[in-house]
């Protein structure tokens, strides 16, 4: 296997563990381009939760019982909204979205170590690929004949890559990882531990015989920044592509199914699963354990409600929010249930009182 120029097998040493990085308030609020109010001399270590957190610490307040607690907490900086009152003069950063200000810092005050690169002695490496010098190949590694792994992408210990398999540039794959031949992975895409990219599809025949396997001869393709969470599973494609759009992120224990085509942006919390054939438009949320049956088309921006099921074929309309089982707008979905809540009361006030017999 090619090293991009290099050919022999190094040995990573361990990671060095991320040093913190002190930084001050005006500094931070210079680097979110947004206001602060208060000391801005004042060093801000890591962050915190509001009860939790020390004079070293930034914390940060949405809306509701945050900003109502907001005063005891002993935070040496607080990240707030934009329309915020600060009654009681805190050190302060404005911001419009508080919550995704603060996740930005958490990187900036923690910033993740990287592999070295290298190969591990105990990889084995298959003919006729290539495995950018940065890279960085765990223990136990197994990688196919003609695989390609990009600049600064990290192979955790025990992941399998069949042959033929591309990974773009800054990825992450957790310990075992196994992704089957013929799948593409874009850049700066992460997989958690224990997830399967490309096993085959649910494809079966019913003969005189019994069911006999339809053959999934088609492929994976995941585009830029896809994270997928542990022991989630991607089925390749009967014939065809299976695919999954720009900055989509699957949880833990998502299944999707052959022949499907996420859009991007898409957010699928745990447990749910999608049968074969599903589209789903950009920017949706799909809540967890939700189902969705075979041929289902899931426009722009729906949002799909915990637990509830979606029956083949149907068209969840764009901006729709959606809930129950069978899948019905939200409304409807609660006007039933108080109906339902009714009818139940009126039935116990019917039934006679034992103690009067």
């Amino acid at each position: 296997m090619k090293r991009c120029g290099k050919t022999a097998l190094r040995t990573p040493k361990p990671p060095e563990h991320a040093t913190l990085e002190n930084v001050r308030v005006k500094e931070l609020a210079a680097w979110l381009d947004t206001p602060y109010e208060g000391d801005g001399e004042v060093d801000v270590l890591s962050v915190a939760a509001l009860e939790d957190a020390t004079s070293a610490d930034l914390s940060f307040v949405t809306r509701g019982r945050a900003a109502k607690n907001a005063d005891s907490s002993r935070a040496g900086c607080l990240m707030v909204p934009l329309d915020y009152g600060n009654a009681s003069r805190r050190t302060v950063i404005r911001a419009r979205d508080p919550r995704a200000a603060v996740a930005r810092v958490i990187v900036r005050l923690h910033p993740p170590a990287e592999p070295p690169p290298g190969i591990h002695p105990t990889a084995l490496i298959g003919e006729g690929g290539t495995i950018a010098p940065t890279a960085s190949i765990g223990p136990f590694v197994t990688l196919g004949a003609n695989v390609r792994i990009g600049e600064h992408t990290s192979l955790g210990a025990g992941c399998a890559i069949a042959g033929g398999v591309e990974i773009g540039d800054r990825c992450t794959l957790y310990p075992r990882v196994t992704i089957y031949s013929g799948t593409r992975i874009g850049k700066h895409c992460i997989l958690h531990a224990g997830c399967v990219i490309g096993a085959d599809g649910f494809g079966l025949v019913l003969t005189p015989a019994g069911y006999e396997k339809f053959p999934q001869i088609g492929r994976v393709e995941i585009a830029d920044r896809v994270e997928i969470g542990a022991n989630a599973c991607v089925d390749r494609a009967a014939l065809g592509v299976t695919s999954i759009g720009e900055g989509t992120k699957l949880d833990n224990l998502v299944h999707i199914g052959h022949n499907c085509q996420i859009g991007r942006h898409v957010v699928m919390a745990a447990q749910a699963g999608l049968s074969g054939g599903v589209v789903v438009e950009d920017y949706v949320v799909i809540g967890g354990q939700v189902g969705i049956a075979d041929k289902v088309r899931i426009e722009s921006r729906a949002v799909l409600g915990a637990q509830c099921g979606v029956p083949s074929s149907k068209i969840i309309r764009g901006g729709q929010v959606v809930w129950g089982t069978p899948a019905r707008p939200i409304k409807e979905h609660l006007e039933q249930l108080a109906v339902l809540s009714q009818l139940t009361k009126r039935r116990s006030k019917k039934k006679p009182d034992p103690g009067s017999e």
